[in-house]
């Protein structure tokens, strides 16, 4: 069932639940032990407190073999931020915080949202140029997403190239996955690949949407990843309302781009 603010107000509103929170920014992908090792409560407590993180989409877990790894979804607090604060708030307190995880080997970044559409319309929208501009700060994905073709990200009509990559998978309206090589900065680009995939769940009358960033370096620049929370929220509002997000940074690239 999609979530609402409230669900969302209610877990942060405990301390204990912040400071899991806080833990999971610091290094994400933790298992329970670790978490259990930095609390001083019992085992159960601290399930009980993660187990409410999760029914408010604020973490999100997956398996590793025998491991379940718990990783902190920040799209939830962001849409908090565009509803609540951003209206309020200096355009330089939407800059992207300075998320750094420093775990072993390769990051990953998961992040999660309910969206009130079909799979086929979601769909849509993350893979036609047009739509995708409307949030994804002004720029535009061009592919024909078959496994092995080419994936362009870019602004100006496809004179400002930001990123390219490979469809490596592709299961409308269900699973895409595809790499990704930044190129708006020489930062970024020294990054090399990495990858995206994007997993459509039908739940009731709308999806639950959940993209994983990995195969990034360790400590990799924010830059390839701190915009996720934005770009899927200004996805769920375009499809939920048919407005654009205004918040600063949204509609980056929309001048060049006429997306706005």
């Amino acid at each position: 069932m999609p979530l609402g603010m409230d669900d969302v107000f209610r877990a942060l509103a405990d301390p204990t639940r912040r400071s899991l929170l806080d833990e999971l920014f610091r290094e994400d992908g933790q298992t329970l032990n670790a978490l259990e090792e930095r609390f001083d409560m019992t085992r159960f407590g601290v399930m009980k407190h993660l187990r409410q993180l999760e029914d408010a989409g604020l973490v999100v877990t997956r398996r590793r073999g025998r491991e379940k790894l718990h990783f902190l979804n920040p799209v939830p607090i962001r849409l908090v931020h565009d509803r609540w604060v951003s209206k309020y708030a200096e355009p330089w307190a939407a800059g992207l915080s300075g998320l750094k995880h420093q775990l072993e080997g390769q990051m990953e970044k998961v992040f999660e949202i309910y969206i009130k559409t079909t799979p086929e319309r979601l769909w849509e929208a993350i893979t036609d140029p047009d739509i995708r501009a409307k949030y994804n700060f002004g720029a535009c994905a061009t592919s024909d997403w078959t496994p092995g073709s080419s994936y362009e990200f870019s602004a100006g009509g496809g004179t400002v190239p930001l990123g390219e990559g490979e469809v490596l998978e592709a299961d409308p309206p269900r699973r895409l996955v595809h790499t990704m090589t930044a190129l708006w900065s020489d930062d970024v680009k020294n990054e090399g690949s990495s990858r995206i995939t994007w997993e459509i769940e039908p739940v009731g009358d709308s999806c639950r949407l959940t993209l994983t960033h990995d195969q990034l370096r360790e400590g990799a620049n924010e830059e390839l990843y701190g915009g996720w929370p934005m770009i899927l929220s200004g996805l769920k509002t375009w499809l939920e309302t048919g407005q654009l997000l205004t918040t600063p940074g949204s509609l980056m690239y929309a001048q060049s781009s006429g997306a706005a």
